[in-house]
């Protein structure tokens, strides 16, 4: 799974994602890509099951760029613990995506691999995506 090997603060708060991505948001790379349309946290199991599937669709065919890291870490208390007692530790990473961001690209492949391959990608995803071509 994707992980930072270091990060600049070990705990971070949670922010607020609004608005629309102005990075990262045309093929740079391949010729296919999934695009998206709306706003949640993408956590490394999700991206890491979203490629699994691209590459085992794929085969030996093809291409494959990811252009997210999950750098963002997210805390979590234990089970029963009481209340204050401090911030929890680190349990997974997350990428907070917006709308427009490019999250696959792939390159290699015919159009119609490529939007099945990323069609079921984006079923392991938990946010609404678009099939985009350059």
């Amino acid at each position: 799974m994707l992980y930072p090997k270091k990060v600049k603060h070990r705990k971070w708060q949670k922010g607020v994602s609004k608005g629309i991505e102005t990075r990262g948001t045309e093929l740079n790379f391949g010729s296919f890509g999934l695009k998206s349309l709306g706003t949640k946290w993408i956590s490394a199991r999700q991206i890491e099951a979203s490629r699994r599937v691209i590459l085992r669709y794929l085969k030996k065919g093809g291409k494959l760029w990811i252009r997210i890291f999950p750098a963002k870490p997210v805390t979590k208390k234990g089970v029963e613990v009481p209340m204050g007692g401090g911030k929890g530790q680190v349990s997974h990473y997350v990428f907070p995506i917006k709308p427009g961001r490019i999250i696959f690209e792939l390159e290699g492949v015919k159009e119609t691999v490529a939007r099945e391959a990323l069609k079921m990608a984006a079923d392991k995803l938990p946010v609404k995506t678009k099939f985009i071509k350059r």
